[in-house]
């Protein structure tokens, strides 16, 4: 589990095919690695994936093929993606509970500075957006966020400047796909409404 909380961005510094997927090296200086244990889960653009190696600022992880072909920002040597290490259960949740498993992908319609802030509007696939709700927990990339409007299949965001600062949303432009994560409580409330 995730908070949805960015520690820091990391860079893909190395990308290494395999038969059903790929081998990714991740460089994150700005990630305190002493405590992450080969095993550990690292969320990577909201994508929850395991460390299989490390150095001191550097660490592996292998991303399946069903991974690659349901996510975003996986995929090239050179990108930049927003990290969180798993929560413990002793840990502050500043965002919302996030499980790192991303439920699809969504397109920026608007990213514009707003006065201080950024205006963000994503249309949300069909199968996501009856779980979007105004005022609600969204997972953008890997970021804890809160919906300001929902109309249809589209719902904005703004961006307060420290998010846009200190994570890759300040790259995003119209057009751009984005991991999107529905608030977990309402994906249990749709299953449980349906028996």
């Amino acid at each position: 589990m995730f908070t949805g909380i960015v520690a820091t961005t990391g860079k893909i510094t190395q990308l290494q095919p395999l038969e059903q997927g790929v081998r990714l090296t991740v460089e994150a200086p700005g990630l305190n690695l002493k405590d992450v244990a080969l095993g550990d889960s690292i969320a990577h653009n909201g994508v929850c994936l395991t460390v299989i190696a490390k150095k001191k600022t550097s660490y592996q992880i292998d991303v399946s093929k069903e991974t690659l072909d349901c996510t975003v920002g996986l995929e090239a040597p050179g990108g930049e993606v927003n990290l969180e290490k798993a929560m413990r259960l002793s840990d502050f949740i500043g965002g919302h509970l996030v499980s790192g498993h991303v439920d699809g992908v969504g397109e920026v319609i608007t990213f514009e500075p707003i006065g201080e802030s950024h205006l963000l509007i994503i249309k949300a696939p069909k199968k996501l957006a009856k779980y979007i709700a105004r005022k609600g927990s969204i997972t953008i990339d890997g970021v804890s966020l809160t919906t300001n409007k929902v109309k249809g299949r589209e719902f904005s965001i703004n961006l307060i400047p420290h998010t846009v600062q200190v994570t890759t949303l300040k790259r995003l432009k119209p057009g751009a796909l984005v991991n999107l994560e529905v608030d977990l409580i309402a994906r249990y409330v749709e299953r449980m409404l349906s028996r």
